[in-house]
Order: structure tokens, then sequence, then C-alpha cells
């Protein structure tokens, strides 16, 4: 037997009632109307490209990023609790009943009509009737994973507000990743740093949606997870924090004395291969073809030809942690103020921070000026912190 959907319409000034505007306790999206507008006419430019009325979009990315950083999310490991129709008459949100006064006190952006449907149904098939008087025989709304590509073309190039929240960001965790690694000791435990990593990042107001740290003795996993094993005397931590929707990503290593000859020698090789990288990520170049870059800058600084396959090597950022991920069959070309993390790794090396293409080149945005530097081919790259 099929499930019969009710959506209801509720006022937003109703469902707002709870909050007291002068309370600045109560968060609000940072939306921009000007910068919405953008979005919703690159969203329609897709539709008309696809001789299509409507759009559904159903994932964290598409809807936060349309959305200028609304929250859409209760579990970080769960479907987002929201899902969104845009039509030529306007855009419209539907959230479970019981996430519904929430959503409109903090998270609905000026203009985005709000529906409900109860905590039991079914949040797609509701958001696709919202629309359906105005979609009448066209087969019903388009899917987002129809234009997933065309989906991250539109969102590739970040406006000025997403520029600002996503450098005020990264230039937060950055601190955040020196004044916690700075305390460290030999003893201190993987799972004792990234607990202070934790706290931190959502004392910023941020998510902390990947948390990594390996010490000494597990130095050959390039996705280590914590365990209680102590630092010992080098480790490397790792975070990936979102706020406003957008997802800086940043690695740092910290040792407790001189380090070997050799340890030294792969940092300086390692962060040679992410400016080669740098050099490759210009307007107008297609992800593909940086990614033959990257393997031939293993190469030619000494990690070896199958050097790339031990870990992926990151790529365009902004509201997913890699939108996506490249590889030898992505082929988005690359434009104007997009961001990136590259990942270069090496055996018990790696580097990563958060950069956006601007007019100037390349310009680090996990940035903080306390932690030790060196100069890379023009550029101040992060060096490990020596205690």
């Amino acid at each position: 037997m099929s499930q019969t959907i009710t959506v209801a319409t509720t006022p937003s000034s109703q469902l707002n009632a709870a909050a007291d505007p002068a309370d600045s306790t109560h968060r609000t999206a940072p939306a921009s109307a000007d910068e919405r507008a953008i979005k919703r006419r690159r969203v329609l430019d897709i539709l008309d490209a696809k001789g299509r009325d409507s759009l559904l979009l159903t994932t964290h990315t598409a809807l936060t990023w349309y959305l200028d950083g609304s929250r859409v999310h209760i579990s970080l490991a769960g479907d987002p609790i929201a899902a969104l129709l845009v039509d030529r008459e306007g855009d419209h949100l539907v959230t479970l009943n019981n996430e519904a006064g929430r959503v409109a006190a903090e998270e609905l952006p000026p203009g985005v009509s709000l529906h409900t449907v109860p905590w039991y149904g079914n949040l797609h098939e509701a958001a696709a009737a919202v629309g359906r008087s105005s979609i009448a025989g066209s087969g019903g709304p388009l899917a987002e994973a129809a234009v997933a590509t065309e989906l991250r073309g539109a969102r590739q190039q970040l406006l000025p507000g997403e520029s600002a929240r996503y450098t005020r960001l990264s230039a937060e965790l950055a601190g955040i990743m020196t004044d916690v690694l700075a305390t460290t000791r030999p003893d201190t435990t993987e799972f004792e740093l990234v607990s202070a990593l934790a706290g931190r990042v959502v004392a910023a107001g941020a998510e902390p949606l990947v948390l990594l740290c390996n010490g000494t003795s597990r130095s050959d996993f390039r996705h280590p997870l914590a365990t209680h094993s102590p630092l010992g005397r080098r480790a490397m931590a790792v975070v990936c924090a979102r706020r406003d929707g957008l997802v800086a990503n940043i690695t740092r290593w910290v040792r407790f004395d001189a380090g070997t000859s050799g340890e030294r020698d792969a940092e300086a090789r390692i962060a040679a291969v992410e400016a080669d990288i740098f050099d490759a990520t210009v307007p107008g170049a297609r992800l593909d073809h940086i990614f033959g870059e990257i393997k031939a800058a293993y190469v030619r600084h000494g990690f070896g030809a199958e050097q790339w396959e031990q870990h992926h090597q990151g790529g365009p950022a902004g509201y997913a942690g890699r939108d996506p991920r490249v590889t030898s069959t992505t082929t988005d070309t690359v434009v104007p103020n997009q961001p990136f993390t590259w990942n270069p790794s090496g055996p018990g090396v790696k580097i990563e921070d958060t950069v956006q293409l601007t007019e100037s080149g390349v310009k680090v945005l996990t940035v903080d000026e306390r932690w030790p530097a060196t100069m890379v081919n023009g550029l101040l790259r992060p060096a490990t912190l020596q205690l």
C-alpha cells in the first residue's frame, strides 16, 4: 500500500514565535539575498539547459550551498532533515515537523517557503509534491543526481560572502591547530590530542567532520583514526571542519626532537610535490590534466611512480571535503575563486592546506603566522613544529 504524504505549510511568523530577534544567542543563517539570487539563477540555467521546470535538492552539499550555509543536519552521519524544490515560481523547503521550529527560527533564508511533513513521512516525496501544480505533465522534478556535474560547476566559483566566511573559518582552524599542538608532549595520547582539537572546533561554532592523528608508532597510516597510543617523538594531526556549510581541511606535524635527515628530506620533497600541483592549478586547467602533473611530480621528487596510488590526492574543496576527489577521469575545468585542498603524501609525510585560486595565484586560507613556515617556490608552507 502506498503512503499518502500530507505537506503542511506553516507561516514562518508562527514558527518563529518562540525566537526573540533580540536574543543574540540564536544563530541565523548567513544568507545574502544578492548571492542567493545568483545561485538561483545558476540553477535555473541548469533547468533551462535540461528543458525542465524544477529540481529537487537532497544532499548536504547541494542544500548548504544553495541555502548559503543553513544547517540541515542533526546527526553528522545522517541524511539531511530537509529537501528543497527549486522551480520557476520559487524555492520550497520541506522539513520534518519536529525540526520546523528551529529551521524557521535559525536556518531559513528570506524568500524560501517552508513546508512540513510528519517526522515519519518521506521528505523527498513531500518536496516533489509541493511543486506538482506548477509542473503538471513534466514528469516530476529533476533529480539532483541527474545534474550532479552541473551543480558541481555551479558551486565551483565562490561568491564574495562565501569567500569571506571560508577565509575566517580556515584561519580559525589553523589557529586552533597551533594552540593545541603547541601544548602536546611525547606522552600525550592521540585521543587526548584529537579531543582537544574537537573541543576547540565545536567552541568555534563548527563541526569536526574528520579528526585524525598518528604518533610515531603509527606513522605508516595515512588515514589514522586516533588510538590511546602516545605521540612519541613525532606526530601528525588532521582536521576537516564545517561551518556555514563550508569545509576547511588542514594537516600539521609536530616533533619533539630534531628529526632524522631522512624525515627532513622527505618533508622538503613532499612540499615540492605540492608546489608543482599549485603551479598546475590555474584557470582553465582540466582536473584530469592536473592529476597527470601530480603523478609526474611524485617521480620528479623521488617518491616513485606508484606513490599516487597509495592515497587520494585531494581536489576542489568548498561545500564538500573534496568536490570531487580528483582522478584521471575528472574533467572539470578550474575557475577563478575556486577553493582547493590538495593532499600529496608519501611514507611518513603529508602536506595539506585549504587554498583559493585568486587573481594573484594560490592563496593559502588555513594559515596562522605563529606556525613555523618555509618558503617553497615563492609561497610560505608549513614546516614541522619542533617542541
